[in-house]
């Protein structure tokens, strides 16, 4: 199975177009499961008192652990550049969900990034932090971490739908997942 993993808890936000159209494309491509999971969707407090326990994990990280990342093999994370690097989102979901089932949900797994940023760097210095986590997690990262630059010229504004180039990029790193 893999996980397409939209990176943002802010509601409308543009890397969910990316990640969306890379997931219609990969199902397409590949024979197995792949699962969406969109951090926009998240619902309630995510910080709490005793986030590091076992015992008192909410029931949605437990959720989310066990819906998509111990039945995962894979995993193609779709980051935007939040002040210089990744969302603390997903830092804290990886966080919470390594005091439950650490070995299961992360070690010897696969995992592709993409990041997406309004400027021209495409979010390569938090495609660099998060490889980091994801190393020490146990995850192996594929070496070609896709930087996707000045998107809003990428969109088409009426649509949201990526041009042309954009398609061919995530194309290329559809195969590349799944040579990995």
């Amino acid at each position: 199975m893999i996980t397409i993993i939209s990176g943002s808890n802010r509601k409308n936000n543009k890397t969910l177009h990316f990640a969306k159209y890379a997931f219609e494309k990969l199902q397409l491509e590949f024979e197995g499961e792949v699962r969406f999971l969109d951090l926009s969707e998240l619902e309630g407090n995510v910080v709490y008192d005793n986030m590091y326990k076992d015992s008192d994990q909410p029931k949605m990280i437990q959720h989310i652990q066990d819906t998509y990342f111990i039945p995962s093999t894979k995993f193609w994370f779709f980051i935007p550049e939040y002040n210089g690097s990744y969302p603390g989102i997903v830092k804290l979901l990886l966080d919470a969900m390594s005091t439950r089932e650490y070995k299961p949900s992360f070690a010897d797994k696969k995992a592709c990034i993409t990041g997406i940023a309004s400027g021209r760097a495409g979010n390569l210095r938090g495609m660099d932090h998060l490889a980091e986590v994801l190393n020490h997690l146990g995850i192996h990262v594929h070496p070609n971490k896709n930087p996707i630059s000045s998107i809003f010229k990428l969109l088409n504004s009426e649509d949201n739908s990526l041009n042309q180039d954009t398609e061919e990029t995530i194309q290329k790193q559809i195969k590349q997942i799944l040579e990995f």
